[in-house]
């Protein structure tokens, strides 16, 4: 196996020695670099994670557990995330504080939409694979696990012991080459039982969205704001009994602004004009009166 660095920048280089086929009998290393993980926004499981760079195009979680618990002897993984899959692990936040009217029907709209989002129809490919320089999330079960993992895969570096890629699981994980091809052409059609499956677990989630959404608008159509207004949507009002309600706040409102209106001395300018200019517009109208009068009669004879 040919010398490679032990470390380069903060991660760590382990070769993994590629099995020799039929289709390639030349003998091939590839290199995977490791670091724990350290993301901009760190999650409760950061620190019993490790960040794998080039991670091999047909890695599965299974390769993964198996070189890490079985090929290195560190420790147990808990689950891996691949790039592009969606991780399962949350932010670090800020306890709670108390909690608002909206907030739980917000947190379950987002439940249900992830619901639908989750729905799909059966796969069209036994397993996943994954493009070149790809990375990927390696969390253990602690992080005691974590730290041996990375200590086991240095010290298998520096001694230069050789570890064959996927050797021991090649029975366990789907094939590749024409075997793969012949049994996506299979599950391109699945079976009915599957399909209606898939089908009304869909319907089921989109059904649950949707009451979400109407309940939602419901007690919007009930509730009026703060200007004492009802919001309208689609649908109609269901509680006609609430206008009460709405008259009372808008009259407050009207309340809390009385006597303001001349607090301004700008506002006094603009009302002494828009009184000059009502009553020039009555003068003009008095005039137009006056002549159509005359128009009419010849002669204007006031008494």
């Amino acid at each position: 196996m040919p010398k490679a660095p032990l470390q380069i920048s903060d991660y760590f280089v382990l070769p993994l020695a590629l099995p020799v086929l039929p289709s390639f009998p030349v003998p091939s290393v590839h290199y995977l670099y490791l670091r724990p993980h350290d993301p901009k926004i760190p999650t409760a499981d950061t620190p019993r994670s490790l960040f794998l760079v080039n991670v091999p195009f047909d890695a599965t979680e299974l390769h993964m557990r198996h070189l890490f618990g079985s090929q290195l002897g560190g420790g147990r993984v808990e689950r891996v995330e691949f790039e592009g899959s969606r991780s399962v692990s949350k932010p670090v936040v800020a306890p709670p504080v108390q909690a608002k009217k909206g907030k739980k029907r917000k947190r379950t709209e987002t439940q249900s939409m992830e619901q639908v989002e989750g729905a799909q129809l059966p796969a069209g490919w036994d397993r996943e694979l994954h493009q070149s320089g790809s990375t990927a999330v390696v969390v253990f079960v602690d992080r005691a696990s974590m730290e041996a993992s990375l200590k086991a895969a240095k010290k298998t570096a520096r001694e230069g012991k050789e570890i064959i890629w996927g050797e021991g699981v090649e029975e366990k994980v789907p094939k590749l080459g024409s075997e793969r091809y012949l049994n996506h052409h299979k599950l391109q059609y699945p079976d009915q039982a599957s399909l209606l499956e898939s089908v009304n677990a869909y319907m089921t989630a989109f059904a649950s969205l949707e009451a979400t959404r109407a309940e939602a608008l419901a007690r919007q159509r009930q509730e009026p704001d703060e200007d004492g207004f009802v919001t309208v949507t689609k649908g109609g009002r269901n509680a006609p009994v609430r206008q009460e309600e709405a008259q009372e706040k808008a009259e407050k409102q009207r309340e809390k602004r009385k006597g303001l209106e001349d607090f301004y001395r700008f506002q006094t300018r603009e009302k002494r004009k828009e009184r000059a200019g009502e009553l020039m517009k009555k003068f003009e109208e008095d005039k137009e009166k006056v002549r159509r009068m005359k128009e009419r009669r010849g002669k204007f004879r006031p008494e």
